[in-house]
C-alpha cells in the first residue's frame, strides 16, 4: 500500500493525477486525508520546485496606511510582502533553529557580548548595488537610534557599537545576550542600501522579488529578481501578488474561485466546511500566536489595577477557545508565553473565569458605569464574536462592557495602540526576551498596554544578561507573574495558525513562526505543473 501511494503521490506532483483522485484512492486504502496530503508534500519536495507562473495570495491584514519601511510593519500584509523583497542577517527556521541569510556565519565571545557576523559576498540589491558590510551597519544603526520609531528599537537598544571589520560586522553589546542571533533575525531588520537612511520606504532589498506595484490596502506585486543570490531555494514563481481581502467570506470565495492560490486566517467556524471543498487544503499549525484584549495602564479607568483584575477574571477562557477557535488553540494566562518557550515555568497558577472575584475587584476599583471595548473583524478571526462573548461573561459579574465595532481600514493606525481598550493579536516571537521586549518594555514603540514599569524592565534586562539558565528561568518567572497580575494585557487564548491553499501550490512546509509559513509561503512555494 505504501509503495502504491508513494507512486501515486509522485503522479500528482507530475500533474498526471488530480489531487482529488489521489485522496479518493488513499481513503479507499484507509489512509487519512492528512497523511495523504503529507505524502504529496513529501513527493513535491523530492521532485524539486517548479519555476514560473504568478503565485497569488489573498490576505487580511493590509490597509491604506501601510508603508514599505520595515520599522513600521505591524500587520500581516506588510511583513509578508517584506519577506519577498527583503532579508535579514539571520533567520529562524520552522524547527526554531538559526539559519544564515545575509550573514553566512556568526560567532560570539565567551561572555556573549561581542558578536561577529561574516557578511555574504555576491549579494545584490534590487537597484544593482552590491551589498556591503557598511549597509548592514547602517541598517542596524537606523533601527537602534534612540529617536527611531522602529518597532525593533527595544531589541537593538543595548548595542554599544556596530562596526565594519573587513568582510565582517562586529556588534558589541552593553550587556551579554545569548539570544542575539534571534534578535537580528527580526523581520523589521531587513537590510537596505545604506540601511534605509536615504529612502526607508523605497522597498529595495536583496530578496527574491523586487516590488513592481505597491498599492497599500489594495494590491502588491513582486517580480522575480534575476540577480537573486539563492535562486534554487526561493523565488520560484515569475511573479507574486498579494490582494488585500480583509473580509473572511470574500477571501474564501477568492480561493474557491481560483482568483488566489492561498489565504491566511481561516475563520475557525468555517474550517470544517472548507475541508470539504475540492482542491482546497487546510493548513493548521500550532504556534506562539495569541489573541489579546489590551488596556492602557496609564489611562483612566484602566490605570486602576483592580479594574484590570476584574476584567481578567471576567473572561471565560475555556468558552472562547471552544467557541471562537473551535478548539484550534489553547487557554491563555494573561502572559504572552507558554510551554512552547524555553525556560517557561509551568508552576504559575492558571487564571480561570471567576465572576465573584471579578465583581469583588470591580467594586474595589470604584469604577461606576460601562467599559468601552473597541474591536474589528481584522483584529483576529472571530474578534467581534469574541467581544460579544466577553460582554456576556462580564455581565454575570455585574460589569457592563460596551462593544464598538470599528472598520478594518485604519484599525491598526487609528485604534490599536491609540485607544485605551481594544482587541489585537500577536504572532509570538522565537524567545521570551523578544516577546517581552517588543511589547512590554517601557521604551517599546509597541507597548500597546502602556505597561511602564522600571522594575519589569530591570528583570528583562537581567534575564537577557544572565547566562545561567536556571537563574534566567527564575527571572522570567518573576516577570511573567508581574505582567499577569499587574499588566494591562488580557490573553484568553493562544491560537493555531490556520491558512488554506489550493491544490496548485507545491512546497508547503508547516512553520510555527507565523501565518503562511511564517510569512515565507510566497517565496518558498511554487505552482505545480
Amino acid at each position: 500500500m505504501t509503495n502504491e501511494l508513494e507512486f501515486l503521490s509522485r503522479e500528482v506532483v507530475r500533474g498526471r493525477l488530480s489531487r482529488r483522485d489521489f485522496l479518493g484512492r488513499a481513503a479507499a486504502l484507509g489512509v487519512t486525508a492528512t497523511l495523504a496530503n503529507t505524502l504529496i508534500g513529501s513527493a513535491a519536495r523530492a521532485a524539486g520546485p517548479v519555476k514560473g507562473g504568478i503565485l497569488k495570495a489573498g490576505m487580511v491584514g493590509g490597509e491604506s496606511t501601510n508603508s514599505l519601511d520595515p520599522g513600521t510593519w505591524a500587520s500581516q500584509v506588510p511583513y509578508t510582502l517584506g519577506r519577498c523583497w527583503g532579508e535579514q542577517l539571520l533567520e529562524v527556521s520552522p524547527a526554531g533553529e538559526i539559519e544564515p541569510r545575509i550573514a553566512e556565519e556568526y560567532d560570539a565571545s565567551p561572555d556573549a557580548k561581542t558578536w561577529t557576523f561574516k557578511i555574504r559576498k555576491g549579494v545584490t540589491f534590487h537597484n544593482g548595488k552590491e551589498l556591503t558590510p557598511a549597509d548592514v551597519v547602517a541598517t542596524l544603526e537606523r533601527h537602534a537610534d534612540e529617536n527611531s520609531k522602529s518597532a525593533a528599537l527595544p531589541f537593538v537598544s543595548d548595542f554599544e557599537s556596530v562596526k565594519v571589520d573587513g568582510g565582517n560586522v562586529v556588534i558589541v553589546l552593553k550587556e551579554p545576550n545569548a539570544d542575539l542571533p534571534y534578535v537580528v533575525g527580526d523581520y523589521h531588520l531587513m537590510i537596505q542600501p545604506n540601511g534605509g537612511k536615504d529612502a526607508p520606504t523605497a522597498g529595495i532589498g536583496t530578496g527574491p522579488y523586487k516590488v513592481v506595484a505597491n498599492e497599500p490596502g489594495v494590491r502588491h506585486v513582486g517580480e522575480r529578481f534575476k540577480d537573486y543570490w539563492a535562486p534554487d531555494a526561493r523565488g520560484h514563481a515569475d511573479q507574486i501578488e498579494i490582494t488585500v481581502i480583509n473580509d473572511a467570506t470574500a477571501r474564501m470565495s477568492a480561493l474557491q474561485g481560483g482568483q488566489v492560490h492561498m489565504i491566511n486566517r481561516i475563520e475557525p467556524k468555517i474550517i470544517e466546511m472548507l475541508k470539504r471543498v475540492p482542491g482546497v487544503t487546510i493548513r493548521n499549525v500550532p504556534g506562539k500566536g495569541h489573541y489579546v484584549f489590551i488596556a492602557h495602564c496609564d489611562t483612566a479607568p484602566f490605570s486602576n489595577n483592580d479594574l484590570r483584575l476584574a476584567l481578567k477574571y471576567a473572561v471565560d477562557r475555556e468558552e472562547m477557545v471552544q467557541k471562537i477557535l473551535g478548539g484550534y488553540g489553547s487557554v491563555g494566562n494573561d502572559m504572552p508565553v507558554t510551554a512552547a518557550y524555553a525556560l517557561f515555568s509551568d508552576d504559575i497558577e492558571q487564571r480561570t473565569y471567576d465572576p465573584d472575584k471579578a465583581k469583588f475587584h470591580f467594586k474595589k476599583s470604584g469604577h461606576d458605569g460601562s467599559v468601552l471595548l473597541r474591536t474589528s473583524d481584522v483584529a483576529f478571526p472571530g474578534a467581534v464574536d469574541a467581544a460579544q462573548l466577553y460582554q456576556q461573561s462580564a455581565a454575570k459579574a455585574g460589569i457592563n462592557i460596551e462593544v464598538k465595532r470599528e472598520p478594518g481600514d485604519g484599525y491598526w493606525s487609528e485604534v490599536w495602540n491609540k485607544q485605551p481598550f481594544s482587541m489585537s493579536y500577536w504572532t509570538g516571537r522565537p524567545t521570551q526576551d523578544q516577546v517581552y521586549s517588543i511589547a512590554y518594555l517601557s521604551q517599546a514603540e509597541w507597548n500597546d498596554t502602556r505597561f511602564l514599569r522600571p522594575d519589569f524592565d530591570k528583570l528583562i534586562f537581567a534575564a537577557r544578561a544572565e547566562l545561567d539558565q536556571a537563574k534566567r528561568k527564575e527571572i522570567y518567572r518573576q516577570a511573567g507573574v508581574m505582567l499577569r497580575d499587574e499588566g494591562g494585557v488580557i490573553i484568553p487564548m493562544f491560537n493555531n495558525y490556520v491558512d488554506a491553499t489550493s491544490d496548485k501550490v507545491g512546497g508547503w512546509v508547516d512553520d510555527p513562526n507565523g501565518e503562511l509559513m511564517g510569512s515565507h509561503a510566497l517565496t518558498k512555494c511554487w505552482l505545480e505543473a
